[in-house]
């Protein structure tokens, strides 16, 4: 990460991370696919109503997993082995503790969240029966991400790849299980997607016990290190705040999507998976520019942050538009994998494609310029951004320009993204010019207040 060409880096190590992001997806794809061919469109609508709600509970707590992975990267790329393995050992228990936390309430609360969603009363039982199964797996999830973003900190991109591929299989075998031969609906889709988020967390956690340097975790040795701890909630915590009410923003999405009925709800949830896609492979990039620049500032090598930066952003670039025009082309096909029994669902679903898929790469810019201000060790401005641009401009939408007759339609709801994207990354890429100069003005002073010691001698 410190050294040699970056473009050719950033491209060895965020393959990987692609890879896992699309397989992730494509599992979860087979829960609607399987619920979708085999349970109906209602199912579908159930299981899509839900997606948000997951979201809102994962990106919350999985934030301070981005702040495990800067802290990590510092102390990489600063050679620090004992704040290593204080970091490691401080993450891992807190990882444990927000699962319980984000298990008990959707274990005891998924009625009610998704009946103040508005979820339709045809939907509501079966989106509530699969939250309440899927949220015992949510606990699992988190130490699976947490210990997935110390690898990839540390540029191991390939064992998350591997743990998440091997857990996928054994979903989409479970799902046909569970679905066709029990005959268990939503309720066996739920189940099998939790078993299979048992052997990924055992993997991945399993990586972290055998590896053979400061990194290595013993689990006696788990305790939480103030200092360690600190750094990774000064940074996580307003990640995840971020992320949550990113979240937020999309449940009030979700919302007046189900206000259209449960036939928008199918087309919207089947494309929102597919745009999912674009998503995943986009926020790799981002990941990578979040870790490469952590290393080179622990590294104190500022040129080297900035054109990390630059090459994700070019490659992300390509990536977003190329996959935005590719899934717009083979939209209806690919929609047709999700939706069997209703046309009218799939023109609704392609609809949503027009808008958003071919404008997703300005979701990309944002999330590159936003985490290279993480990696240089700031979150609480950059959260601050995210929930004024993005959250702030989708709920003034909602209530502004979607409440005119005329443009209450779902095509005019999905116009709020391209728009929240684009005010959100303007604004990123001011702040990160000016916290970058900071940055490399304290990083030149204190080089020449360690070159004067010797002459002061």
């Amino acid at each position: 990460m410190c050294h040699g060409p970056l473009l050719g880096g950033i491209i060895r190590y965020t393959v990987p991370i692609i890879f896992t992001g699309l397989l992730h997806l494509a599992f979860n794809a087979a829960d609607l696919i399987v619920v979708g061919r085999f349970c109906g469109s209602l199912s579908i609508a159930a299981v899509g109503a839900t997606g948000s709600l997951v979201a809102l509970f994962v990106n919350l707590f999985n934030g301070m997993s981005i702040g495990a992975g800067v802290a990590i990267a510092h102390a990489a790329g600063a050679k620090n082995d004992r704040v290593l393995f204080r970091t490691v050992h401080t993450a891992m228990p807190l990882a444990l503790i927000f699962g319980v936390v984000i298990t008990l309430i959707g274990w005891f609360g998924s009625e009610t969240i998704l009946g103040w969603m508005g979820t339709p009363e045809d939907v509501l039982p079966l989106s509530a029966l699969y939250f309440r199964i899927y949220s015992c797996g949510l606990i699992l999830d988190l130490l699976y991400n947490y210990a997935a973003a110390i690898l990839r900190a540390m540029g191991d991109t390939k064992g998350p790849l591997l743990f998440l591929t091997a857990s996928g299989v054994l979903n989409v075998a479970l799902n046909l299980v569970f679905v066709l031969g029990f005959d268990m609906g939503v309720a066996g889709v739920a189940l099998a997607t939790v078993l299979s988020k048992v052997l990924a967390a055992v993997l991945a956690v399993g990586s972290l016990m055998r590896r053979n340097d400061a990194c290595k975790l013993y689990l006696r040795k788990m305790r939480f290190y103030k200092k360690q701890l600190f750094k990774i909630l000064r940074i996580g915590v307003p990640a995840g705040i971020q992320s949550a009410l990113f979240a937020i923003s999309n449940i009030l999405i979700q919302s007046s999507i189900n206000s259209l009925g449960s036939v928008v709800m199918s087309g919207n949830a089947a494309s929102a998976n597919i745009e999912g896609f674009i998503y995943t492979a986009q926020a790799s990039f981002a990941t990578a520019a979040m870790n490469f620049v952590g290393q080179n500032v622990g590294a104190g090598d500022p040129r080297r942050v900035r054109r990390a930066m630059h090459t994700c952003l070019a490659c992300v670039t390509v990536v977003g538009m190329g996959m935005g025009g590719a899934t717009l082309f083979f939209g209806k096909s690919l929609l047709g994998i999700y939706i069997t029994d209703s046309a009218q669902a799939i023109e609704y679903g392609l609809m949503r494609m027009t808008v958003i898929a071919l404008t997703y790469f300005l979701c990309g810019w944002m999330d590159v310029v936003s985490s290279t201000i993480r990696g240089l060790g700031t979150s609480l401005v950059t959260m601050i951004v995210t929930v004024l641009g993005v959250c702030g401009v989708r709920i003034l939408w909602i209530y502004t320009v979607f409440q005119i007759p005329q443009f209450h339609t779902s095509r005019w709801l999905y116009f709020s993204y391209p728009i929240s994207w684009a005010v959100t990354f303007l604004t990123h890429l001011v702040l990160y010019h000016i916290i970058y100069g900071k940055w490399k003005a304290h990083l030149a002073a204190r080089k020449e207040s360690r070159e004067a010691v010797p002459e002061n001698t």
